[in-house]
């Protein structure tokens, strides 16, 4: 593979030529009904939008590999490409795909014992017991899952990311609410998402190529509740015991409310505790995704997982640089996209893909 500019090193007005992993793509029109692509692309280091304007061709599919040739432009503070030519990678490339795959900021292997830990840990054997079972059923998918295919921690290792994170957060959550079930919360961190294993088709380098017919049909909080008692009936505990039951709620009510995919509220407070620590880690790490791809003093663009631009502040131990003047004044707002949901891409169907 040619040696060529990472996407967080590239700069305004700089030309950019070399192999980019498709996110998403969609082919749209502009307001004089002119047809273009919009595409995010990606390397290792983080994502650009591109666009391919006056081009009617069809839209690359998600994990398909471009060698691009660009001009780097900026819209509302945020850089953008500018394709002038592509095509598809082709094998004589050799193109080496771990260099445009991000990855968790942790080793896989680090991050899985310390959720092996926290399981080794729990003073509840029937929690223990079905939570080491879940995790062993996902042992080898698990080090390279990524969360979801392109919102929060939608990198290699990502669903590993996701968990760890959320294990921390419950520990200091537990330690201000002593009289919450810290096993039970610490359960339900852990088996909320595995459904999502079965959910996506991924490869080792954590590239979503496409959701499942599983995936699509039932989705993995179905997925995940259905795995759970096959696996306490796999232990001989019974599947309407109160403690797989207790988990099995909290994998349903982990979206919180039936608009974004729970078929039931959180009745009971460590499910209500799973929600929004579910809720709190998706959200920072798309703000922290955002803020990547933002210059300090602006404003991004819409952000679909957020429902809102993001702004860069800046912070006291850091300098805007003199391009970074923009005010929001300046800033141009975002065309509303207008697209019907069957023309987006799967991840933006429903909120009850993004977490």
């Amino acid at each position: 593979m040619m040696t060529q500019t990472k996407l967080n090193q590239v700069q305004k007005d700089q030309q950019f030529e070399g192999f980019l992993l498709v996110r998403s793509a969609a082919s749209r029109t502009n307001k004089n009904g002119d047809p273009y692509l919009d595409i995010n692309l990606a390397d290792n280091t983080t994502e650009l939008n591109a666009k391919v304007w006056n081009s009617s061709e069809a839209a690359p599919e998600p994990g398909t590999v471009l060698k691009v040739r660009a001009q780097v432009t900026e819209y509302n503070g945020r850089l953008q490409l500018k394709i002038e030519r592509m095509r598809k990678s082709e094998p004589a490339d050799q193109v080496d795909l771990s260099q445009l795959v991000a990855a968790a900021p942790r080793p896989a292997e680090d991050m899985y014992r310390e959720l092996d830990a926290v399981i080794e840990g729990m003073q509840n054997e029937v929690l223990r017991n079905l939570t080491r079972e879940m995790v062993r059923r996902a042992a080898e998918k698990i080090h390279y899952y990524p969360a979801a295919q392109s919102m929060h921690h939608a990198e290699r290792s990502g669903l590993l990311h996701h968990l760890t994170d959320m294990l921390n957060a419950a520990k200091a959550i537990c330690a201000c609410y002593p009289y919450l079930d810290a096993d039970l919360v610490m359960a339900g961190v852990i088996v909320h998402d595995l459904g999502k294993l079965n959910e996506m088709d991924a490869n080792k380098l954590g590239a979503v190529s496409e959701y499942t017919r599983e995936g699509l049909l039932l989705g993995h909080i179905v997925t995940g509740v259905s795995e759970l008692r096959d696996a306490a009936k796999a232990l001989g505990y019974e599947p309407d015991g109160e403690y797989p039951l207790l988990l099995s709620h909290m994998i349903l009510s982990h979206h919180g409310i039936p608009e974004y995919g729970s078929p039931r509220q959180p009745m009971f407070p460590e499910a209500e505790v799973l929600n929004w620590l579910d809720v709190l880690d998706a959200r920072l790490n798309s703000f922290r995704s955002a803020l990547q791809r933002t210059r300090q003093g602006a404003f991004s663009e819409r952000v679909f997982a957020l429902d809102r631009r993001v702004y860069h502040p800046v912070y006291l131990n850091e300098e805007p640089d003199e391009a970074n003047t923009e005010t929001d004044e300046d800033a141009v707002e975002p065309e509303m996209d207008r697209r019907p949901y069957s023309r987006r891409d799967e991840d933006e169907r429903s909120y009850n893909r993004l977490l």
